[in-house]
């Protein structure tokens, strides 16, 4: 198991916000302590150029984003956020860089921050501000010999910033399950072949649940991805304080199981969960996908 994490991800936010900085430290001191044979590594690009930014995001944004006003409640601007926003996107892209050059299939995960799946081409918002996982698939496809990919959402919440990133990319695949009534208020329905959907209801039963997460894995198969791009959030668990659904630990684990069972390269990137358990809900993901991979 490769860990992707910089330790400068935690240096902005408060703990007065749920997407705060404690999220990684706990969880990095945590995971450290527990699997002390797992490879820990500073991602090698300090930040992602505007070149490589720009295969999702407008000039445009990028403009904005250095712009000291906040883009909503949720995405405010505070210091040094475009070169943390950049760091994210620079470690997504070095999983999938080891995803699709690992002769092993070896496990990588992004542990860093902030999250990105909101975020669209021309607009940051639900605490995203680039989106790591549609830029690390786009320059996947360009420079990483990986045609097709990819990207699994159980987030809790829908990617709608990726969702939309994609329709406009051939050969990109998206599959999102997440909570609906829910923010951001996106997601009812598939829009065409490759981009999927499986909204679940608030308090659904764990089952109707994962029924949903395997038929929405399955979808990703069918693709034939040459890489799966994972957009794990953790804010599905039944303890998490800004969302209503029901997973618990040992689900994160089967969802982990499944990956490492399909055998293709696959790499993960951190995006929500918001309750103290995240450490304990990130090492169970992590360690069945590490034990089948």
């Amino acid at each position: 198991m490769l860990i992707l994490h910089d330790p400068r991800c935690a240096e902005y936010g408060s703990s007065m916000r749920p997407e705060q900085p404690a999220r990684v430290i706990r969880s990095a001191a945590h995971l450290k302590s527990a699997h002390p044979d797992w490879t820990w590594r500073v991602p090698a690009d300090a930040v992602a150029t505007d070149d490589v930014l720009q295969l999702a995001h407008t000039p445009a944004h990028l403009k904005r984003l250095v712009a000291e006003r906040d883009f909503d409640p949720d995405t405010p601007f505070l210091p040094g956020i475009p070169d943390h926003a950049r760091r994210s996107v620079a470690a997504a892209i070095e999983a999938a860089r080891h995803a699709a050059t690992s002769p092993r299939h070896e496990p990588v995960f992004s542990l860093m921050r902030p999250p990105g799946h909101h975020a669209t081409a021309s607009q940051a918002m639900g605490f995203c501000y680039l989106n790591q996982i549609a830029i690390a698939a786009l320059y996947a496809q360009r420079h990483l010999h990986a045609p097709r990919v990819a990207v699994w959402d159980f987030d809790a919440h829908h990617g709608n910033g990726t969702e939309a990133i994609f329709q406009t990319q051939p050969r990109t695949f998206f599959a999102s399950v997440h909570q609906y009534p829910g923010y951001p208020g996106t997601g009812t329905q598939h829009l065409g072949a490759a981009i999927r959907n499986w909204p679940v209801a608030p308090n659904s039963p764990r089952q109707v649940h994962m029924t949903a997460l395997r038929e929405s894995l399955d979808a990703v198969v069918a693709f034939n991805p040459d890489l799966i791009l994972v957009s794990a959030g953790f804010d599905a668990y039944a303890r998490d304080p800004i969302t209503s659904m029901t997973l618990e630990q040992e689900d994160f684990a089967t969802l982990g199981r499944w990956l490492g069972e399909l055998g293709r390269p696959a790499a993960a990137v951190l995006e929500g969960g918001y309750h103290e358990d995240l450490p304990l809900l990130i090492d169970a993901f992590l360690t069945a996908w590490n034990k089948s991979a």
